[in-house]
């Protein structure tokens, strides 16, 4: 039997009956869990998604309950909600769908998580290459507080918190939580030094803070709604509840996907409908950009020692990580035998030299070095020597860098020579890829 979607969170949106308006979601029983969280004390709430395992959606899948129960409620500061709409991970765009499509969820979504943690003000924060996005969330806003599902004294209760949209000038470091508490505040988006500023304790304003992407905070609706237990049974333990998975690159149909946890083969074969005509699947990069390459004609290891192939990899959490590499933000890019891998590596490289916030010397260094010499592999003048430069410089940034930005531009460059070194090593050394530099594509846009 052929895999199919479970759209819990997408279950109205790509319908021609619903429209993100208010009336359809309050048509389809929108709000109505929001006023059940009004009868229930946070305390409940937060132990409910405790209880629920839900990871965050985000990229580095932490329990969603563990970080709210980190928040510090001795402070006598008030407590602040973010929501991370920046999705600015190369091969994700999940949560655009959810804005887009049904606003009036992820609204739900967070005024239902703003009442369980005692925060009376929150946060959209959302990247500038999303205008139309902000421009639904205002409207989307404005029709909650005029049915006062947002404002003061909140259907009756007596519980007031209101939410602000915050349009961010687009930087792939305001994905990292404290850099975009930072540009947030009106600096530069400087990732902050974590101790002592751990969002839940010194976040924003020095305020305690939860930081919460589209995706998690939309399933804290059906959290509350079935219960802890009942939505723990979607999926499977410690990678409870459905997940949105951008498919993009070579496959018949890319596209989003919300699954349960399925095999690799499922995913790509009975819902992208497997490879373009003539092809054969080369690797995948599974959580974003970032993440480490994995092969399509490799076996793998689980530590207790069982082999299994690519197809058999289990698309969630656990299931990516035991084959070596991430979920991260669920941006899968395919790529086929027609692709080179050197010049997909450069154009990686050339992303991260171009995104990188220049705090740390490392990475601000690096990724460029690693940018150039991408680069001269693909349009002339490497050096025999450079693939092992490459690999060794780029050992240097990972981990000596104050946010994870370091490993973004170490785990594509190392595992793609890891994974495909006989095929880098042959075009540094022949200079065959013919691809023309970032900045020289830039120019002819």
């Amino acid at each position: 039997m052929a895999a199919v979607e479970n759209r819990l969170l997408l279950k109205h949106a790509d319908e021609d009956y619903y429209s993100p308006g208010i009336d359809s979601y309050l048509e389809y029983g929108g709000y109505e869990t929001f006023k059940k969280a009004l009868t229930l004390k946070p305390e409940f709430i937060r132990e409910e998604v405790k209880e629920s395992n839900l990871r965050g959606r985000g990229g580095a899948g932490f329990s969603c309950g563990v970080k709210w129960s980190l928040v510090d409620r001795k402070s006598t500061k008030p407590i602040y909600l973010i929501c991370n709409c920046d999705e600015s991970e190369p091969g994700t765009f999940k949560d655009r769908q959810l804005v887009h499509k049904d606003p009036h969820q992820l609204i739900e979504g967070m005024i239902i998580s703003a009442f369980a943690n005692d925060v009376e003000q929150a946060f959209i924060y959302i990247r500038e290459e999303m205008p139309l996005g902000a421009k639904i969330l205002e409207k989307a806003i404005g029709e909650a507080r005029e049915k006062n599902f947002v404002g003061e004294n909140i259907l009756g209760s007596g519980y007031s918190c209101d939410i602000i949209v915050h349009r961010g000038a687009g930087a792939y470091i305001c994905g990292e939580e404290t850099g975009l508490i930072e540009s947030l505040e009106g600096k530069r988006p400087y990732p902050r030094i974590k101790p002592p500023f751990f969002p839940a304790v010194l976040g924003l304003y020095n305020c305690p803070t939860i930081v919460n992407n589209v995706e998690t905070l939309c399933n804290v609706v059906h959290i509350v709604k079935m219960g802890a237990d009942e939505y723990a049974k979607i999926g499977r333990p410690g990678n409870t509840g459905t997940r949105i998975w951008c498919v993009s690159g070579m496959v018949q149909k890319p596209g989003y996907y919300e699954i349960e946890p399925m095999s690799m083969r499922e995913l790509l074969y009975d819902l992208c409908g497997g490879p373009l005509p003539g092809r054969t699947f080369k690797g995948c990069v599974p959580g974003g950009g970032s993440m480490k390459i994995l092969r399509a004609d490799e076996s793998y290891r689980t530590k207790r020692g069982r082999e299994f192939t690519f197809d058999e990899i289990l698309v969630d959490f656990d299931g990516i990580q035991a084959a070596g590499s991430m979920s991260g933000s669920s941006g899968m890019m395919i790529l086929d035998d027609s692709v080179d891998i050197t010049e997909a590596l450069a154009n990686i490289t050339a992303f991260y030299a171009h995104e990188s916030c220049g705090q740390c010397t490392p990475c601000r260094e690096g990724s460029l070095w690693a940018k150039k010499i991408t680069a001269r592999m693909c349009t002339g003048g490497a050096r025999e020597e450079d693939v092992d430069l490459l690999y060794d410089m780029t050992g240097n940034i990972g981990g000596r860098t104050v946010c994870p930005m370091g490993y973004s531009t170490t785990w594509p460059v190392q595992s793609y020579i890891d994974k495909f070194r006989h095929e880098v090593e042959a075009n540094a050394t022949a200079n065959t890829c013919g691809m023309k530099s970032f900045d020289e594509r830039l120019i002819e846009k």
